[in-house]
């Protein structure tokens, strides 16, 4: 009877460390393309705000929820900028600012993900646009997970936005009458795979 309970007892504990460990693995996302945008807000020449979007972006997201930590890489299509204005998206495609056809692609890369409870709420990072590469924070509002109704899995996401300095990365055209604060907000959502 002890050897059967200790059996007992050793196959309980084991399965409970086996569960454990698989709760704590970092689970990767792939970025939903239906649910991310990449948004950017610029004032012109100090008046009106110009909002603009890139609708072409992918990327996978790795969480461990339990170590706290991860690691976002997102790439987005420099060329598929769109403000509702063509003639304008051709002069932000030209060389006066993102230079698409010799920087047809803007990466962001963030490894240091900062927690408060279950929540992301910073990712800090690289941004490298334009050949430059710069440190980036992005803060994060509204970050949770949900179990998707229709895809059966669990979707994580959340708006993470900061302020750039355009000149940072080379683009000094129009300063400073056009200003040189450009506010990005990626809102994001990813498929646990």
């Amino acid at each position: 009877m002890k050897h059967f309970t200790a059996s007992i007892l050793s196959a309980t504990v084991l399965a409970a460390c086996l569960s454990s460990a698989a709760q704590a693995a970092p689970a990767t996302y792939a970025i939903d393309p239906t649910h991310t945008f990449v948004t950017f807000e610029a004032k012109h020449f100090g008046t009106s705000t110009n909002r603009g979007r890139f609708d072409k972006k992918q990327g996978t997201v790795t969480l461990d929820k339990e170590a706290k930590t991860g690691k976002a890489e997102i790439t987005i299509d420099m060329g598929s900028i769109n403000t509702g204005t063509a003639p304008f998206d051709g002069h932000l495609k030209s060389k006066d600012f993102f230079n698409a056809e010799a920087f047809p692609t803007a990466t962001f890369v963030g490894d240091k993900f900062v927690f408060d409870g279950d929540k992301v709420v910073e990712v800090s990072g690289h941004l490298t646009m334009l050949g430059k590469r710069q440190s980036v924070t992005l803060k994060a509002t509204g970050f949770g997970c949900y179990e998707n109704p229709r895809l059966k899995r669990e979707v994580c996401g959340g708006d993470f936005e900061t302020t750039l300095q355009r000149d940072a990365y080379g683009m000094s055209y129009g300063l400073p009458f056009i200003p040189n604060d450009i506010k990005l907000v990626i809102q994001v959502e990813a498929v646990k795979q």
